[in-house]
């Protein structure tokens, strides 16, 4: 292996690795500092990025969308709306549903974020416009994984779940109960 190919190896490696997982733990800390600040649970703060990025959505989606039970959501959706951040509206196709919208324009969220995505501006002027392209189209990929590795994990634990309980069900003793040996006594 050439030196030039052997050093982008290890650099990739470090990157896939220990730079990887050091970003990964510095923005789940971030968040829950944020989440802190905004009087939130780290979840809550999440679910009301999603409902940033992804728009108005019923309870339903982002349940499918965190892997959150249809409870968990509820108390979400209350401490969300108890805090100001959103509002709940019946859909107009479905009358049991209600679709979850933001309820501000400019959460005070931007506030807090704002002094990181100020100083993550300024790091990106070092960069060229090829640079940033590169780390675009990594940021970009490598979130589209994150996500597709989250629903594959989930997949697989409910895929699991269902298999144990299957399991454990066939593998149950058969032994009659003491209720059943006495009605068959009868």
């Amino acid at each position: 292996m050439g030196t030039a190919r052997k050093s982008k190896h290890v650099l990739a490696e470090d990157i896939v690795g220990r730079l990887a997982r050091r970003h990964s733990t510095g923005v789940v800390l971030f968040h829950h500092a944020v989440a802190e600040r905004l009087g939130l649970g780290p979840t809550d703060h999440k679910c009301l990025d999603l409902l940033r990025e992804r728009g108005a959505m019923a309870g339903s989606d982002l349940s499918a969308i965190t892997g959150l039970t249809s409870g968990a959501i509820t108390g979400v959706v209350a401490r969300l709306e108890r805090a100001g951040y959103l509002r709940r509206e019946p859909d107009p196709h479905d009358g049991r549903k209600q679709i979850l919208r933001l309820a501000l324009e400019r959460a005070h969220i931007q506030d807090v974020i704002n002094p990181l995505r100020e100083d993550v501006a300024a790091l990106l002027e070092n960069f060229d416009a090829h640079q940033l392209a590169a780390i675009a189209e990594f940021l970009a990929g490598t979130t589209d994984l994150v996500y597709r590795h989250a629903a594959l994990l989930r997949a697989e634990t409910i895929s699991a779940l269902g298999l144990a309980r299957g399991t454990i069900q066939a593998t149950a003793p058969t032994q009659p109960s003491e209720k059943s040996e006495m009605k068959a006594q009868r």
